[in-house]
């Protein structure tokens, strides 16, 4: 009688389940480290857009009137992205608390949702 080469079910069964046990560990550790990137990229792209107000209202004594003034003057190439929305449209815009001084003061997230501590996005 020939022996036929191959796998047998139970083998096939059993690097399933060890290829399903990795995967279990793996993909939430994944989301995770996703999750915790954008936050990190969300604070940063913030203090890029804050330092370019900041140096705006140095140099002109006066508040931007919109994020695009930034990059035509060259405080920035292009107004950054919102990472966890994924577009430069979403930021919320606050304006100046001095009447005499309108213009752009300061600017948050628009995502919604929270970060992995409970702290919510227009909150940074």
């Amino acid at each position: 009688m020939k022996r036929i080469h191959g796998f047998t079910l139970v083998e096939l069964l059993v690097v399933l389940a060890i290829i399903s046990l990795l995967l279990t560990i793996a993909v939430p550790r994944y989301f995770s480290s996703v999750e915790r990137s954008k936050e990190v990229a969300l604070r940063e792209n913030l203090q890029v857009l804050r330092s370019g107000i900041d140096k705006y209202y140095a140099d002109k004594g006066e508040y931007p009137a919109a994020l695009a003034d930034l990059v035509t003057l060259h405080y920035f190439r292009q107004v950054p992205l919102d990472p966890v929305t994924e577009s430069a449209a979403t930021w919320q815009l606050l304006p100046s608390p001095d009447a005499d001084k309108p213009g752009i003061a300061d600017v948050r997230s628009g995502a919604k949702g929270k970060t992995r501590d409970g702290t919510s996005f227009d909150q940074f």
